[in-house]
């Protein structure tokens, strides 16, 4: 069949990423988590004391800057290299969720990041996730979704995220992380998150993740089957 691009965005907790994850590997497409690349990048905007605001200092940091996926086998995920450094449970502390919307609002740090992003899908099967994929990074991808989910029961989720990882953070301190972040991605000037006109919505408050996977799994082996007929048709 047709290899295409999925691209799914939506808010945070929502499950993007993990059902990304498992969708790509039951395509056997190639997944790329740009959440994590935007959390890379203001790790070491974090370590270098960058300031946001300071243009200069900004573009001068992204010369230096390298993000980098490296399939672990033994966990069977990717993980995330910041100048061939594993940082994928450092980017996933509260410290760094509280920067990171901040510095994924930089119009430098987005187009940086976002042909970074292109260049990885030239060869399409690919299944990406963040917050402007469909409307911005690949406004022609085959596939698009939309994830949406009741504030508490996402702030729950990121909560046990971080318990995993052996971080214990209140839920009202997460539900206030998650409402600043929201804010920030839907109001930021250089690709707010929004949904595309063309993209499928799923809620995911009351379903499973393979439930999630599985739904996004039909629609794709559809949107594939459909490619294949109007390509017969020409």
């Amino acid at each position: 069949m047709k290899r295409i691009i999925v691209a799914i965005d939506g808010y945070s907790a929502c499950g993007k990423s993990t059902t990304a994850k498992l969708l790509a590997a039951k395509l056997g497409y190639v997944y790329v988590d740009t959440g994590a690349m935007y959390r890379a990048v203001a790790l070491y905007f974090i370590q270098h004391y960058i300031n946001s605001t300071n243009q200069k200092a900004v573009a001068e940091a992204l010369t230096h800057i390298t993000v980098s996926f490296i399939y672990n086998e033994k966990t069977e995920t990717s993980e995330t290299y910041l100048n061939g450094l594993n940082v994928e449970n450092e980017i996933r502390k509260m410290y760094v969720s509280e920067r990171v919307s901040e510095v994924s609002a930089l119009a430098e740090v987005r187009r940086f990041l976002v042909q970074q992003q292109q260049k990885i899908a030239k060869k399409k099967g690919v299944v990406m996730d963040g917050r402007d994929i469909g409307t911005h990074v690949f406004p022609d991808a085959e596939l698009k979704i939309f994830m949406v989910a009741d504030m508490h029961v996402r702030a729950y989720r990121r909560q046990q995220e971080l318990f995993a990882r052996k971080q214990i953070v209140d839920l009202e301190d997460i539900i206030a992380n998650i409402e600043s972040r929201d804010l920030m991605d839907t109001t930021r000037e250089e690709s707010p998150l929004r949904k595309a006109p063309d993209a499928h919505e799923i809620d995911t408050t009351y379903i499973t993740v393979e439930e999630q996977v599985d739904c996004i799994m039909n629609i794709a082996v559809g949107t594939m089957i459909e490619l294949e007929y109007r390509i017969e048709d020409i």
